[in-house]
């Protein structure tokens, strides 16, 4: 009998608790919303499976490596220590991913109308009113949030998971499960949210507008662009130098054409396998002992508010554009501004082709999409500079 009892002891229905088996629950709704809905499934498929394997009882996906009084290595840790720790505490994998990023966006839309800029900076105001709200939250007693969280669940309002995960790695580690799932959650959900507040801010008759078709930028702007913003961002904010100067390091990989080798494996083999990784090292967080309280509830919420009042404030600059501009401004563009690239500026056209059905707005769109993810990674580096110190 006490062979049969120490196998039983050993397994994992014996040590299994009931907030393993709800996060399981969990890590399995995220595969049905990535594989059945085809919600961000690149990140959802990884980070599922790593929440299902950090919560198998007894496994070790996670544990660190032991050692004993005098130095010596008992055991080895799990493998998901080891990814989370070499690729996201560092911050390697969000900066790898980022140059991925770059790799495969065009800054031609932008160079062609400069002043979208300014719908993409808007955008932005959802992670300042999100911090706000949870230093609020903390004030009042509700929820206990230092003002490093508050930093790092507000730049879930950018609509940016890498940069919401370099962020939180950085500021609040302890809380990266929650906020990386919130951020590409919200990210996937973008043709849910963001219609019904693009429709409530617009009439009809601004969603018909049509714009004018973009003039075409040259090889030179757009090799000259990355190299600018880059050395303008980093001598007056060097905390965010490490974001945007990857993200611009591979875009101009794309423009230059002397390196299509490179940029071909950044755009597709290296971000395919950073990319499974940074998945299962963000699952790796998902466990029932540090997901399970109020602040994931607290920032699930706060993620949500931050989203929705990026979107609603890029419409409304687009909408204050469009009374001063020479040229008819699409306020529906406004809500692009946050960098769920590329399908916030999809959104963007079919709200508008809906109105009008000889009005495409993609390309316009696309302009203020590729600024967010800029603002988003400017956000991310005024947050580490006045909280990370």
């Amino acid at each position: 009998m006490e062979p049969l009892l120490g196998l039983w002891l050993d397994s994992g229905l014996s040590q299994i608790s009931i907030g393993q088996i709800f996060m399981m629950v969990i890590g399995l709704l995220l595969l049905f919303l990535a594989i059945r809905k085809g919600f961000e499934p690149l990140l959802l498929v990884p980070i599922g499976f790593g929440a299902i394997l950090v919560n198998v009882p007894g496994a070790g996906f996670s544990d660190a490596p032991l050692y004993d009084s005098l130095g010596h290595l008992l055991s080895p840790g799990g493998m998901l220590y080891y990814i989370y720790n070499i690729g996201i505490a560092t911050g390697v994998f969000p900066l790898v991913i980022f140059m991925g990023v770059g790799a495969m966006t065009d800054f031609g839309p932008l160079l062609a109308n400069p002043k979208t800029l300014f719908l993409g900076a808007a955008a932005q105001f959802g992670i300042f009113a999100t911090v706000l709200g949870a230093v609020a939250l903390s004030v009042t007693g509700v929820i206990e949030f230092s003002i490093a969280d508050a930093a790092a669940i507000g730049i879930i309002g950018g609509a940016d998971g890498p940069t919401a995960i370099f962020v939180s790695s950085k500021l609040a580690p302890d809380l990266l499960g929650a906020i990386a799932v919130a951020a590409y959650s919200y990210m996937a959900l973008v043709p849910m949210i963001q219609p019904p507040i693009m429709r409530a801010l617009t009439s009809k008759a601004e969603r018909e507008i049509e714009m004018k078709q973009l003039r075409q930028v040259s090889r030179r702007e757009k090799i000259t662009f990355p190299l600018v913003i880059l050395i303008l961002v980093a001598m007056f904010l060097p905390s965010a130098a490490p974001l945007l100067g990857m993200f611009c390091f591979g875009n101009l990989m794309r423009e230059c054409g002397v390196v299509d080798r490179l940029s071909d494996t950044t755009q597709n083999a290296l971000i395919n396998v950073v990319t499974i990784f940074l998945g299962l090292g963000v699952g790796s967080k998902l466990s029932a002992d540090k997901f399970l309280d109020l602040k994931t509830l607290g920032i699930l919420s706060l993620g949500m508010v931050a989203f929705c009042i990026g979107t609603a404030a890029g419409v409304i600059m687009a909408k204050l554009m469009n009374k001063i501009s020479k040229t008819p401004i699409n306020p529906l563009i406004g809500a692009a501004g946050v960098s769920a690239v590329p399908m916030a500026a999809r959104v963007a056209n079919k709200v508008g082709l809906e109105a009008n059905p000889n009005n495409y707005l993609l390309m316009h769109a696309m302009g203020p999409n590729v600024a967010g993810v800029i603002g988003s990674a400017v956000a991310a580096g005024v947050m580490i500079s006045m909280v990370g110190g």
